[in-house]
């Protein structure tokens, strides 16, 4: 696309209206990789004789297509248009959310499941590449900032909506998708940009087949890993074909005319760097997310609905958080904002390991960690993508934003690894609270480290990406 048709484009379409259109499938798929957590003990009622260790394929199956489909997703958005294929993935997102309400057994509901991901997978990195493309380069920070606040948003309110969801039936969980789903297809239909796709030659089709099993090998060993044991054939095995799949997706990569990613995207500045902060700062995301359901339910004995509300505060804070922070970084630039941000969210988790006790006391242990942890999460995400986009050119933005995608959501599967591998079996109250300790600690080291790794970014100018 030439510049004075980019600018054209620009100008025909609002940028904020196309940032309410994708922020609303970006919201719901994110939702969805968290809200049906809480809903399974009533699936497994409502699917008599259905073992929970079955039913975590409703989650597994999601999760591991989702971040296997990401990156291929995003190349063909780059490469045939990202409003079809943005439009393409909402539909079938949505229909796949109507099936999961009307499933009749486990596997259906896991086959339905994977439609829903696949469908997410198309849509997540393509409205990216919409609303870049919609955005002046001046502004596109900005706009970067509040989609990924709009995606973490989803995540963390999750467990909120599912707990209110399921106190009606837990079909809801997946049938809310579809009226705001439909809604949101129809005015996209109608109204959202056409920027043209980079066109060219197909990309290598044994690059996406390899990656996708490499992707799926790697999550599918870190999410069965503390069922399956960390020594089983299974977990091993995966971990070998993860490897083995990632060795030739990488030569084939090289070799290729038209790779899948471009090798290119490494050296665009903070690229790499950036997707080594979300990979690390995920960890201790999804960790802190994971940590605090189980307390609440587990050791305090709280609902759903109770648990998901006390949840909120932190969530609440990021898009507020998230616009603020784009003023701090003029002024001191995008590292030290990292810095802060993965530091922050350490001082949340630290705070709960030195305030949270057996006895229920929300205000005095949980609560001011929610809320230093939301600040984190503003400061950091958004702040992430952000830097890690900036230098971007047009025709990569989809495929860019996948591969930074890509590398949270194995980081959310290496933080519930991790988290879940420190808790242990304790046996007893007083060593549950240490196992917790220790499990806080350690996800809250991920993020500091992150953190310092953050403090790298620079200040990105687009950059021309070959292919």
């Amino acid at each position: 696309m030439s510049t004075a048709v980019a600018q054209e484009e620009r100008r025909a379409v609002d940028p904020r209206l196309v940032l309410g259109i994708v922020a609303v499938a970006v919201v719901l798929s994110s939702l969805d990789l968290f809200i049906v957590n809480v809903a399974l003990p009533r699936i497994a009622e409502d699917f008599s004789g259905a073992r929970i260790s079955g039913l975590s394929w409703v989650l597994n199956a999601y999760s591991i297509v989702y971040a296997a489909l990401l990156v291929p997703a995003g190349r063909l958005g780059d490469r045939n248009g990202n409003k079809t294929t943005f439009l393409a993935g909402l539909g079938i997102f949505v229909l796949g959310s109507a099936l999961c309400a009307v499933a009749w057994n486990t596997g259906a509901l896991v086959a339905f499941r994977v439609a829903q991901a696949a469908g997410a997978a198309l849509l997540t990195p393509s409205s990216l590449g919409l609303l870049m493309a919609a955005t002046p380069p001046e502004k596109r920070a900005t706009a970067v900032r509040l989609w990924v606040a709009f995606g973490g948003l989803g995540a963390a309110l999750g467990p909120v909506i599912g707990g209110v969801l399921v106190e009606f039936h837990w079909r809801w969980v997946f049938l809310v998708n579809v009226p705001i789903g439909v809604i949101a297809l129809v005015v996209g239909l109608r109204l959202l940009p056409r920027p043209a796709g980079s066109g060219g030659a197909l990309p290598d089709g044994l690059g996406a087949l390899t990656l996708i099993a490499s992707v799926a090998s790697l999550i599918l060993a870190l999410v069965k890993g503390p069922d399956w044991g960390w020594g089983s054939a299974g977990v091993l095995g995966a971990f070998v074909a993860a490897v083995v799949f990632g060795v030739v997706f990488v030569v084939s990569s090289l070799r290729h005319h038209s790779p899948v990613v471009d090798p290119g995207l490494l050296r665009v500045p903070n690229f790499a760097l950036m997707m080594g902060n979300s990979l690390l700062f995920n960890i201790a995301f999804a960790g802190m997310l994971l940590s605090v359901v189980l307390w609440m339910q587990n050791v305090w004995g709280w609902s759903a609905l109770k648990t998901g509300l006390a949840i909120a505060p932190g969530p609440l804070m990021v898009p507020f958080v998230a616009v603020s922070a784009g003023k701090l970084i003029a002024r001191v630039g995008a590292g030290p904002v990292l810095a802060l941000g993965g530091v922050s969210f350490a001082a949340g988790l630290v705070w709960w390991a030195q305030a949270v006790t057996l006895h229920p006391n929300y205000a005095a242990g949980l609560l001011g960690g929610m809320l230093v942890t939301g600040l984190g999460v503003g400061l950091t995400m958004p702040t992430s993508v952000a830097a890690g986009t900036a230098g971007l050119p047009p025709q990569r933005f989809a495929t860019g934003s996948a591969v930074l995608s890509m590398a949270r959501q194995i980081g959310m599967a290496v933080g519930v690894a991790v988290f879940v591998a420190v808790l242990g079996s304790p046996d007893g109250p007083h060593a549950t609270l240490e196992a917790f300790q220790h499990g806080w600690y350690a996800i809250a080291a991920a993020s500091v480290v992150a953190g310092v790794l953050g403090l790298a970014a620079r200040i990105a100018r687009p950059a021309p990406v070959s292919g």
